[in-house]
């Protein structure tokens, strides 16, 4: 296979991975809604405290596996190495098993001395997931690493639905069951049900992988049997090497994502010690926060992360063969598809920032509260799906520690911030101005070490200033669409009438970003073809003589 074709497969790749990504974030933000209607902001703020601390549990146990197992498992199959490739797959299972039980025993057993009180409940529902998605990211990562996301994104997109289903319909009955009770009693309730709706998507998704790997099981087998390798790893060696793999991109994701619960912490711990502010209206402004901006914000965010599982198994395979130049083709392939999309979504999020939540959130209550938190934000999503992608490329080659440390910079970096802009009673926008620091900081050490060991250097104006100045265009093209069919629109309904709106407007910036886009020269012919539908999409840029 040349080195177009590589290319053009990794694009492909990272781009069915991506487009799950950003639909599984649709899915759960069409259902965040509803269910917000059940457990209202206090719901969400029980349920957002008792997520984010499984998810640093999940970071810990098993949440890197996919990565971590791909990456191996890619070398291996990069030198034809099937016996060792397939010996790491069983023993990363039985390091799971192992490594997965032990934390979802501590999270129930534990959960009083890790959560408040009111999610406690909570997150022992989550306790069992932790175990299954251990499972699930071993089987992931073994079909990533063979270059193939399809079977990974039906998974994730089978798990959104249940998800979906299973959170809203376990929340209502939950908070029916105790409806004579308290307001509170019914959101930690409602929280619960929510919650048990994480565990069913995941169970269903590792039902579904493991019938992909019985159907693919024969395959699997006449390979190895082909592979006339005499000596093998021990498994010893390769428990060894996940262990020295798996640790270091764990403690490295690890520190990448606690800093929402570091946050979390401490915006709660300083607003009721020095403000003396309830419980409850911390929970229920948190719920705001964690439950409907930062929600909106990570849907773009899930292309880099798709990119960067796409990236790593083929970064790995072309560095593990020495071919440098393939390894820096695919990262700057990466990161300008990344910021192509990233740089376009964070500016629609700055110019209609109440449109765009009140598509998703319609509650009044907390509307212009949750925009100006995601015009805050906005800025955020460019510098998270940069430095999420540049992970990515540095687990890939094998600097696992690299990231670990830029992330505990970082960290100190923002807690510094964070402290000094609560105790100025900048609440919330203090939490969105920590964020933007965090990612920013990530950003810088992430380029100075890809640089450093690859000899990789951004191309500052066609990766950021061309996409800038055709998203900023973009951006006033929608609001000026918007306010249009806003002031056209025969409806009523508030709710309805900014949807039907916001949808029109979103048409109307993507086909004038893609005209904008071509036009300026950023996409060529070639660049195009590597696309998903990219011969569609040059004969459609053809015809409207774009190209």
């Amino acid at each position: 296979m040349g080195k177009k074709d590589n290319k053009d497969g990794f694009i492909v790749q990272a781009s069915i991975l991506a487009a799950t990504g950003i639909i599984c974030r649709i899915i759960g933000l069409l259902y965040r809604s509803p269910l917000t209607s059940v457990i209202g902001d206090e719901g969400n703020g029980y349920y957002s405290n008792a997520y984010n601390m499984y998810a640093i549990i999940l970071l810990i146990s098993s949440y890197s596996i996919p990565s971590a197992v791909s990456k191996v498992i890619a070398e291996r199959l990069a030198l034809r190495q099937y016996k060792n490739a397939h010996r790491i797959f069983k023993c990363a299972l039985i390091y799971v098993v192992i490594v997965g039980g032990i934390f979802s025993l501590f999270t129930f057993f534990g959960a009083k001395w890790l959560v408040p009180k009111s999610s406690v409940v909570v997150l022992r529902i989550f306790a069992p997931t932790i175990f299954f998605s251990g499972l699930l990211g071993v089987l992931r990562g073994y079909f990533q690493a063979h270059g193939t996301m399809v079977q990974t994104s039906f998974s994730q997109i089978i798990e959104q639905i249940l998800n979906a289903v299973v959170s809203i319909g376990a929340a209502y009955m939950f908070t029916q069951a105790v409806a004579d009770k308290d307001h509170t009693t019914r959101a930690v309730y409602g929280a619960a049900g929510s919650a048990l709706g994480t565990g069913a998507g995941v169970l269903i998704a590792l039902i579904f992988m493991y019938l992909i790997y019985l159907l693919n099981r024969n395959y699997i087998r006449s390979r190895i049997a082909k592979d006339r390798r005499k000596e093998v790893d021990s498994y010893q060696h390769i428990f060894q090497i996940i262990f020295l793999m798996v640790t270091p991109v764990i403690l490295s994701t690890f520190i990448y994502n606690s800093s929402t619960v570091v946050n979390q912490k401490i915006y709660h711990m300083i607003l009721k010690a020095e403000f003396h502010m309830p419980s409850a209206v911390i929970a229920s402004n948190y719920g705001v926060f964690g439950g409907k901006t930062t929600v909106i914000m990570n849907i773009p965010i899930a292309l880099a992360s798709a990119m960067a599982a796409a990236m790593i198994p083929m970064i790995s395979g072309s560095y593990a063969t020495g071919d440098e130049e393939e390894t820096n083709n695919k990262i700057q392939t990466g990161i300008r598809t990344t910021m192509l999309i990233s740089i376009p979504c964070s500016v629609a999020m700055f110019v209609l920032p109440k449109e765009v939540v009140g598509f998703l959130f319609p509650q009044k209550e907390s509307l212009v509260l949750a925009a100006d938190l995601l015009r805050v934000l906005s800025v955020s999503v460019i510098f998270y799906a940069l430095s999420t992608l540049t992970n990515g490329v540095l687990q890939g080659i094998g600097k696992v520690n690299v990231p670990m440390i830029n992330a505990a910079v970082a960290l100190i970096v923002q807690t510094v911030v964070l402290v000094a802009v609560l105790y100025l009673g900048l609440g919330l926008f203090g939490l969105a101005l920590a964020m933007n620091v965090y990612s920013f900081v990530m950003c810088v050490l992430n380029q100075v070490s890809i640089r450093k060991y690859l000899g990789y250097g951004l191309d500052i104006i066609e990766t950021f200033i061309k996409p800038l100045i055709a998203s900023f265009v973009m951006g006033a093209i929608a609001w000026g669409s918007y306010y249009l069919f806003s002031l056209v629109m025969p409806i009523g309904n508030y709710s309805l009438k900014n949807r039907v709106c916001l949808t029109f407007t979103i048409v109307i910036a993507m086909v004038a970003y893609f005209a904008i886009v071509l036009k300026m020269k950023i996409l060529d012919e070639e660049d195009m073809r590597t696309l998903p539908k990219g011969n569609l999409l040059i004969r459609a840029a053809k015809k409207l003589r774009l190209l």
